[in-house]
């Protein structure tokens, strides 16, 4: 029963948790452990100590398949610290409807893929420009067209000479079977793809379009946010209108694997990463054609268009190759034992930060709490980036995210939870699991609360071995849950499409901003 009422409560506490991450200029000591003295005249001491941070090499790779990307990244970008990054999108294309009748000799006129973009929020990066003269080409109808540009969320390397740095967006023929789309797939996958089917010199920008009749002003035609690219619409006249009645369009097991998918990725080494909605109902094919029509024996070429989805229940995957420099490689690969200086964290299969308690300091702590008779009040990790290695404009990253790992006893098996901060903490007053600092700054810093999960260790005295557990931080955001507050799960994160990077000061003796246990403690 009191199991059952902790789990209780640690459940309603997510369910309350506000905030997650503040902005402050000063670290504050956290609700609870404040509370052990208030009106106490307790005095309160902060003491550094220093840590074991290391890297966590995740091979590169990722899960990164329908069930993980909230978004989908595309792009290249390379910089001398991580290395070149190039991010490819496959998708499976499925019929709106299946077994068509495109009307008798359906001719396509073209073909054009929509993706739906993540864009800029500012208002004031929006253009609109209006053309009182266009005339729409169904029908030849006067009318005007209202044209609406916004800037896509970039990362990297966004401008060249001044100007938006042009990416050359390719579309080809999937030619391997992507299977289901509760299949589990790693970023490190590639599928075999077959002859370019279009492609699109791509500025930075999507577009909304509006296109109303001068007569009456009703709406022939409207877009919005979109990235269009052109598809070759003789393959698609050969895959898809000749073979209307046949077995190969009449149900969805047989088109999935008669035409098995697309992948969009670019031709530039170098550039920027920019992200797409996979799971929009507007991410599709739509392919435009004529066909004849007879009425009264006359017969007229009739438009008409259909359209194939890309988005929700398509199995999609993303694919990301890296090229590392050996500074990176021979980092990573170090000997974690004493922990690294330098520190990498990089989202999309890049490596994860591990932060260890050294036990000298664990002992240090028990031996205040057995014979001083103090209590931790505040416990913070505090990590700072690296004002040498780290010197750009690239975005800082305002979230991370950390959680409490531990090997099973005469196992190999890794077991992670959100910390007993997260689980027990985090419904007190202005509780935040992590605060950033100075992010418009070289130096900028985090601070990670482990208040709770360091009393844990520190105050169960039988606790002789805690070699095992560790704390593995993350550049990425936690996923809230459907009411936009809670937290949806530990293992639920951005971290498959989070695109940032960063380098931070490690276990380095001889830094000054090394990585630190800050801890506020009090006595009686």
């Amino acid at each position: 029963m009191i199991n059952n009422i902790k789990r209780a409560f640690a459940v309603l506490s997510l369910m309350i948790f506000g905030s997650a991450v503040l902005y402050n200029c000063e670290p504050e000591i956290d609700s609870l452990g404040e509370q052990l003295f208030l009106n106490d005249g307790t005095n309160g001491n902060e003491v550094s100590y220093d840590l074991i941070a290391y890297n966590i090499d995740n091979n590169n790779a990722v899960r990164a398949d329908y069930n993980t990307l909230g978004s989908a990244v595309i792009g290249a970008f390379n910089e001398p610290q991580f290395g070149r990054q190039e991010a490819s999108y496959f998708t499976q294309i499925r019929m709106s409807a299946y077994d068509p009748d495109f009307g008798t000799n359906a001719v396509v006129d073209s073909v054009v893929m929509v993706l739906k973009p993540v864009i800029q929020q500012s208002s004031d990066s929006l253009v609109t420009t209006t053309n009182e003269s266009y005339v729409y080409p169904d029908g030849n109808v006067d009318a005007k067209l209202e044209l609406k540009t916004i800037p896509v969320t970039k990362y990297g390397r966004t401008k060249t000479a001044g100007n938006i740095t042009p990416l050359t967006l390719k579309v080809h023929e999937v030619t391997e079977f992507m299977g289901s789309f509760t299949d589990s797939v790693y970023s490190n996958k590639e599928y075999s793809a077959g002859v370019e089917l279009g492609s699109k010199v791509f500025r930075g920008l999507a577009k909304s379009v509006t296109i109303t009749k001068d007569s009456d002003n009703s709406v022939l035609f409207t877009s919005t946010n979109d990235i269009r690219i052109p598809l070759d619409k003789t393959f698609f006249q050969n895959k898809i209108i000749a073979k209307k009645g046949q077995p190969e369009l009449k149900d969805m097991s047989n088109f999935i694997r008669y035409f098995r998918g697309l992948k969009v990725s670019v031709q530039e080494n170098d550039g920027y990463l920019f992200s797409i909605n996979p799971n929009d109902a507007g991410t599709q094919v739509i392919m435009y054609y004529k066909y004849d029509k007879t009425e009264n024996g006359t017969t007229t070429a009739t438009r008409a268009s259909y359209n194939f989805g890309l988005g929700a229940g398509n199995a999609h995957s993303s694919l990301i190759n890296y090229t590392r420099p050996a500074g990176f490689t021979a980092a990573i690969n170090a000997d974690a034992t004493n922990g690294h200086a330098k520190l990498y964290a990089q989202g999309m299969g890049g490596p994860s930060i591990g932060v260890k308690f050294r036990p000298d300091v664990i002992q240090g702590l028990r031996e205040r709490f057995k014979n001083d008779k103090t209590a931790i009040v505040s416990a913070k990790i505090r990590m700072y980036t690296d004002s040498l290695n780290w010197n750009n404009s690239l975005l800082k990253p305002s979230e991370l995210t950390i959680v409490q790992r531990y090997k099973k006893k005469n196992s190999t098996d890794i077991v992670s939870s959100f910390t007993s901060d997260i689980t027990s903490l985090s419904g007190a007053p202005n509780f935040a699991y992590m605060r950033a600092f100075n992010l418009d700054k070289n130096p900028a810093y985090y601070e990670f609360t482990v208040t709770k999960s360091l009393k844990d260790i520190v105050e169960d005295t039988e606790q002789k071995d805690f070699s095992d557990k560790y704390f593995k931080i993350d550049l990425a955001q936690f996923l809230r849950g459907s009411d936009g507050v809670a937290l949806a799960g530990y293992n639920l994160t951005t971290r498959p499409f989070a695109r940032e990077r960063m380098v931070f000061v490690g276990s380095d003796p001889l830094h000054s901003r090394k990585i630190q246990l800050k801890v506020v403690y009090g006595s009686k």
